[in-house]
């Protein structure tokens, strides 16, 4: 039976030209896990939007959406709440309590449920997830995944036959992202639950998906098993965004059916050294320049409260000019406030903070050409009604119209900001800080949201930057952008730094904190952190046997 039929659906929010989605129609049968994907504003949210009437963008609709074989919009607000459930991309704009315990019993509340049962219905979810040891906290207290992970018991607690996810690994650290789709997985498989998961990072998504919807420029252009997109997407910008083992199959074997998990990357690269003579990848560390230092924190000491633990403990670091140092670690460990501390916006109690050379406190002009930040929520930089009345702030048109063609957002510049993707939000905000020519920028999660195809590009804009002097400091879950781009990595624990390294030292030793071509590799070919490296040794051996 379809839990889920799309006929002919086209949509345009009011007031654009053209159409967020074309002639979409998509059939989801009961218990099928779906992984929705495409490029930065293709139409995956808007879409998902409108099968829930109460998130439905306002617009002209035409076409069908059914659930179960009945009208969405015909569907009463119960039989909505509790038969479709729906997990945003933000933890924090889904969360309406202050209590964990009261947070998961609010959607039965509105329900209509007796106490007795919301405490029975509770309980069980609280067991279910894994909650207990938290049960009581407030919600401020939670890490990002712990928040995430409520917000999707919260939802399974109503029982919904559906559940739809809008990019919510996005603000995830590595290992919470696998735990959660873990749970997603868990549930499928043994509650049943229909499953659509919209996603830019497919590493895990595509190891638990029946199926995948590819989308693009408001249209469905690919769909099928996890095994088949590689073949299917070859010569698409999509194909960028494909798990490692796929690609680097599908650019040295090829085939219909590709590797899509590191187990099964695993498997065929080792058949294939086996027949083929692969080289080692060689190491490449590079040499510690003595650069002039653009940013210090030295024996650092930060709480939020008088008498609350540290939150950063004894942090030094230096950073050099012209350098792109990413920052990785777990949700909660700190980085967002270290760079807090970095920017300005939060003063340590103990320890010092030095900008080019000179403390933080005696910078004139501060986020005027010295310091741009991007933080982690760009809405908190839109301020205007449209795109380029924001960009307005800080550009004349020349210079609007040229960092607008950077960043790719030409064609959104008379949206409203709000009414953007994750992505295009992240490109607006880049381009906003951009326009004040900043020596050092601050980032908070920048490529969250961002597709492949735009890292390519947000990675030649950090270049250029680079090669005029800019420094440029980012806090990332991202493993493959840090590890293909960036010069050193740092990897923070329990509020501090605790490995300092070049991408390839850092990444050599980690399990999990790595990339997936590195733990394909492992074991098989030396220093593999890079899909790129590893797909351009097995070509040379192929290669090589053809001569």
């Amino acid at each position: 039976m379809e839990s889920v039929k799309i006929e002919n659906l086209t949509f345009k929010y009011s007031g654009a030209e053209k159409e967020a989605l074309s002639d979409i129609s998509l059939c989801i049968d009961k218990g099928e896990f779906v992984t929705l994907c495409g490029k930065s504003g293709c139409g995956k949210t808007t879409l998902l939007r409108l099968l829930k009437p109460a998130l439905s963008p306002f617009g002209e609709k035409s076409g069908n959406v059914l659930f179960e074989g009945t009208a969405v919009n015909e569907l009463d607000e119960k039989e909505q709440a509790s038969k479709i459930g729906f997990v945003l991309q933000n933890p924090d704009s889904q969360i309406v309590t202050d209590k964990v315990w009261h947070e998961l019993a609010f959607g039965l509340e509105s329900l209509g449920f007796e106490t007795s049962e919301i405490r029975i219905k509770v309980a069980e979810m609280s067991s279910y997830f894994g909650i207990e040891s938290w049960f009581h906290k407030n919600v401020s207290e939670l890490s990002g995944g712990q928040k995430q992970m409520l917000n999707l018991a919260s939802v399974m607690v109503m029982q919904p036959e559906l559940l739809i996810l809008d990019e919510p690994l996005s603000q995830l650290d590595p290992i919470a992202a696998q735990e959660f789709i873990k749970t997603l997985e868990k549930i499928n498989r043994e509650l049943g639950t229909t499953i659509i998961l919209s996603e830019h990072r497919l590493e895990d998504a595509f190891a638990v998906s029946d199926k995948i919807v590819v989308m693009d420029k408001g249209k469905i252009i690919a769909e099928g098993k996890p095994g088949q997109m590689g073949h299917l997407l070859k010569d698409n910008d999509m194909f960028l965004s494909l798990p490692a083992p796929t690609r680097i199959y599908q650019e040295t074997s090829g085939g219909e059916t590709s590797p899509v998990t590191v187990r099964e990357g695993k498997k065929w690269l080792e058949s294939f050294v086996q027949e083929h003579r692969v080289e080692d990848i060689p190491c490449t560390t590079g040499k510690e320049d003595k650069k002039e230092v653009a940013a210090e924190l030295k024996e650092v000491y930060f709480r939020y409260e008088k008498n609350t633990p540290d939150v950063i403990k004894n942090l030094s670091v230096k950073i050099h000019k012209g350098e792109f140092f990413a920052i990785l670690g777990g949700n909660g460990s700190g980085k967002s406030t270290a760079v807090s501390i970095m920017s300005g916006i939060n003063v340590p109690y103990s320890g010092k903070v030095k900008i080019n050379g000179v403390s933080i406190k005696k910078v004139e002009n501060l986020y005027t050409g010295v310091l741009g930040v991007l933080p982690q929520n760009p809405q908190t930089l839109f301020v205007k009604k449209t795109v380029y009345l924001d960009l307005s702030e800080f550009g004349n048109e020349e210079q609007i119209q040229s960092v607008a063609k950077l960043c790719n957002i030409t064609e959104v510049l008379n949206s409203h900001p709000f009414d953007l993707s994750g992505g295009e939000m992240q490109r607006v905000a880049l381009a906003k800080i951009l326009l004040k020519n900043p020596q050092i920028i601050i980032m908070d999660e920048p490529t969250k949201g961002m597709d492949a195809h735009f890292k390519k590009a947000f990675a030649r804009i950090i270049t250029s930057l680079k090669k005029e002097g800019v420094t440029i400091v980012m806090v990332s879950h991202d493993i493959e952008f840090c590890a293909e781009n960036a010069d050193r990595c740092a990897l923070f624990f329990d509020g501090n730094l605790v490995s300092v390294k070049t991408p390839r030292e850092f990444f050599a030793d980690k399990n999990f904190y790595t990339t997936s071509s590195g733990r394909m590799t492992r074991g098989i070919l030396k220093n593999g952190i890079l899909a790129k490296d590893v797909i351009d040794v097995c070509k040379k051996a192929i290669k090589g046997e053809e001569k």
